[in-house]
């Protein structure tokens, strides 16, 4: 046999070893499913209070466990709680399956008795209206018993949080010696992991938070009903590209008109054409235009996957996974291949702000 056509044995040694790794890192995500939005969870929050805890610990010399401890406590008031309550006052409406059913059906009959009187068009047959009542119950229905889960994800995510931000710079060394890359990739995967991590575990939320108060000082003023319910299930649907807020108010504008309120209807859908729209276009114009210029597409994808596997907290988790998974595709071409290096792969110069900088190569 030609001794150049066989297989190396180092090249054995790889295939073999790298086929264990997967195997084991299988079998540990398998057995261990339920705990990946915690650690998921764990790393968001962690990247977002990073340069506070060195600072914390380096500058004000600060007690690891103390640091951990405040900045855990500031996490869950400023970033978890918000997004919970809308979470949680969603699925508390949404609980009684029967009484929102049934609320949900004398709806949609009016919007389509009103639509069809003055257009003479069936936009909503019997067969089509049944498939919807089915899918928004069983969607309901979903998002409740996902939410059961919230309290358990959270207090495990806080777990796994505070050993990361006890000793930060071994959870990066730990990280950046694991990491089979480059140390320049290694580097150039923290940057833009933070990046992404800033723009959906803040931007997107205080855009919804900015978008859902806008709009629920509309709903008051206009007398929409059940204005604590619209403004949850608005922040919640800002949060989805393209049509965003309008998939919940434009329906309400319809109903409350076919309800016989033609001036607070026309007036609420002006306010939220216009004012709630407004907020939208600013807020993404300017705070998601300055932390990372995400895809719309990588929003939508992310959010339908995110939801599938994570429950509400998909929200913010699913566009991060698609986000890096492209990145990581980005980063394969840039370690293996002889190509020049994309110009949005290359790593920050040295005159960039240290402060905007994630070096993982402690």
């Amino acid at each position: 046999m030609n001794k150049d056509k066989q297989i190396s044995s180092v090249a054995i040694k790889q295939v073999s070893l790298l086929a264990v790794i997967l195997v084991l890192a299988g079998l540990i995500c398998f057995n261990l499913a339920l705990f990946i939005p915690s650690v998921l969870g764990a790393i968001t929050i962690y990247v977002v209070c990073r340069k506070y805890n060195f600072y914390l610990q380096e500058e004000k010399k600060m007690k690891p466990w103390l640091s951990s401890l405040v900045l855990m406590f500031a996490s869950l008031i400023i970033l978890i709680l918000p997004i919970y309550f809308i979470g949680d006052l969603l699925i508390e409406k949404l609980g009684n399956a029967q009484a929102y059913m049934t609320k949900f059906n004398v709806f949609l009959e009016k919007i389509h008795s009103y639509i069809f009187s003055k257009t003479g068009f069936d936009i909503l047959s019997k067969e089509n209206m049944d498939k919807l009542k089915s899918s928004v119950g069983k969607v309901s229905t979903t998002a409740l018993s996902s939410t059961f889960n919230t309290l358990t994800v959270i207090m495990s995510m806080y777990f796994i949080l505070y050993f990361m931000l006890n000793q930060p710079r071994l959870f990066e060394r730990i990280l950046a010696s694991s990491a089979p890359l480059k140390r320049a990739n290694v580097s150039l995967i923290g940057e833009k992991l933070r990046k992404l991590i800033i723009a959906n575990a803040i931007g997107i939320p205080v855009v919804a938070l900015g978008q859902g108060i806008v709009a629920i000082v509309g709903y008051f003023i206009f007398g929409a009903p059940s204005p604590v319910l619209l403004f949850a299930l608005t922040a919640a649907a800002s949060m989805i590209p393209v049509v965003g807020a309008a998939i919940v108010y434009i329906p309400v504008c319809v109903f409350m008109i076919a309800e016989g309120n033609t001036g607070q209807g026309i007036g609420l859908a002006a306010y939220c054409l216009v004012v709630v729209g407004l907020t939208d276009n600013l807020l993404r114009f300017t705070l998601l235009k300055k932390l990372e210029n995400i895809h719309p597409l990588n929003t939508v994808f992310g959010i339908i996957m995110g939801m599938n596997l994570f429950g509400f907290m998909g929200l913010i988790f699913g566009p991060i996974l698609i986000s890096f998974t492209l990145l990581l595709i980005q980063i394969y071409r840039n370690e293996f291949s002889d190509d020049e290096t994309p110009p949005d792969l290359k790593i920050p110069g040295r005159d960039d702000e240290s402060e905007n900088k994630v070096n993982l190569i402690v």
